[in-house]
């Protein structure tokens, strides 16, 4: 948003702030959406990189296709032990994965 407009809202009323103090959430629950959603984003783009489809990966996993939509999604009922499940069966090693969190969230 520029400043301009932001200004302008500003003068009418509207309050900025960030999703977690609009939510109140804590610094961990804030930490752990960030990691569900690096691990959910760097999901996908390692399974086009695997050249895999959804299908493919699920059965992979030994699950399904939708299951795989919303881990890629970062979907609330997918844990984050689910999560890490795909990426070992993509053959991503555990050391792979913590540079890929760190690469994402760094950036």
């Amino acid at each position: 948003m520029n400043q301009e407009k932001r200004k302008r809202l500003e003068a009418e009323g509207f309050e900025f702030g960030t999703v977690a103090e609009f939510l109140g959430l804590s610094e961990e629950e804030s930490e752990m959406i960030e990691l569900r959603l690096t691990l959910a984003t760097q999901l996908r783009q390692q399974r086009l990189a695997h050249n895999l489809s959804q299908v493919a990966l699920a059965k992979r996993l030994g699950s399904s296709q939708s299951r795989i939509a919303k881990m890629e999604a970062a979907d609330a009922s997918v844990s984050i032990d689910l999560l890490c499940r795909a990426y070992f069966a993509l053959g991503i090693k555990h050391t792979e994965l913590g540079c890929l969190i760190a690469s994402q969230t760094d950036s």
